[in-house]
């Protein structure tokens, strides 16, 4: 008998230890979890900011109200079967002492269907209507009562180049808007596909080959944004970066008067330099060649038409836009009256 009991109280011991082992690994586990979590919050980010978080215009200010809305919708759902995962776990535990109902015949609720399936059904409706809302309405002009300037913007390896239609100058690696001034982005590329952000102005776009995409950026008012590519390219990828400048409109026209008198004009060889894979420094240009990112695009179009972008382009002289209009009045108006 004594050795009987010493043998069920060494059992008893033994599982005890197991419980306890089990429990301090558990809590190891959860420790880890919540330090990752925390060093992934307190790590992420540039500087001080969070970027993407960070709205410094009207587009951004927009897609950040939908993110906040799509946070909360989701942690509707999230944080509730969270909470009711660690009730069950705790309410049903196997244990001698646990009083929990034992209902091994139970299959079905009516009520309960209906809540797990007529939430998550309302919460996608209404996200389904605030994401459709915003995505058609960021495709137009943030300020309709604001003329937007145009920027063209080429994906090179690995560099950024942005020609200025309007303007009639060109840079390399550096991005100079004004303040408070929509600004139509055109994009392509002249290489592998890139994607273009500048975080806090608004979300990034794809640059293709043989495409033209089109984004609508505001910055509300004067200062310096982080720009980059966000799409792997390769080898130099990691140093396609660009600062944006905002200035008020007074100091960005001394700006452009500044490159036209004062830096070299782009030539064909000159953009076939820049073609070439490698990295750069910040460059300006007075002038570029004429028609430069519209044969950029349809080089590699393959016959598509890329005009529903690149018809919003001024050209930089007010005498031709002029001529070409009643160019183009005029054919129109022979259509019409045949």
């Amino acid at each position: 008998m004594n050795k009987l009991g010493t043998i069920v109280s060494f059992s008893v011991a033994n599982e005890e230890g197991v419980e306890e082992m089990n429990r301090a690994k558990t809590f190891r586990q959860m420790g880890f979890w919540l330090m990752a979590i925390i060093a992934s919050v307190l790590l992420s980010g540039c500087g001080s900011d969070y970027v993407v978080l960070n709205p410094k215009g009207p587009v951004a200010e927009t897609q950040y109200n939908l993110i906040m809305i799509s946070v909360i919708l989701c942690a509707i759902i999230i944080i509730p079967v969270l909470a009711l995962t660690a009730f069950i776990v705790y309410r049903y535990r196997d244990t001698k002492d646990n009083k929990a109902p034992y209902k091994p015949d139970w299959a079905h609720s009516t009520t309960l269907e209906v809540i797990w399936w007529g939430i998550p059904v309302i919460i996608i409706a209404i996200l389904g209507y605030f994401t459709v809302r915003d995505t058609y309405a960021l495709k137009e002009s943030p300020n309709q009562a604001v003329k937007p300037m145009t920027i063209q913007v080429t994906s090179l390896n690995w560099k950024w180049m942005f020609t200025y239609p309007e303007q009639n100058i060109a840079t390399v690696n550096y991005l100079e808007i004004p303040a408070g001034v929509p600004v139509q982005f055109q994009l392509s590329a002249d290489g592998p596909m890139n994607s273009f952000w500048v975080p806090e102005l608004g979300g990034q776009i794809y640059a293709m080959s043989g495409m033209a995409t089109e984004l609508y950026l505001q910055a509300d008012k004067p200062g310096e944004f982080y720009g980059r590519g966000a799409n792997f390219t390769g080898e130099g990828f990691a140093h396609m970066e660009f600062k944006v400048e905002a200035k008020p409109q007074e100091e960005f026209d001394k700006w452009v008067q500044q490159v036209k008198n004062t830096t070299p004009v782009m030539t064909k060889e000159d953009y076939e330099e820049l073609r070439k894979p490698g990295l750069t420094d910040k460059k300006t240009y007075s002038a570029f060649p004429e028609g430069l990112f519209e044969e950029i695009v349809m080089k590699h179009s393959h016959g598509h038409d890329m005009d529903y972008v690149m018809k919003k382009t001024m050209p930089a002289t007010g005498q031709e836009s002029g001529n070409k209009t009643d160019e183009a009045s005029s054919t129109e108006t022979h259509h019409h009256n045949h």
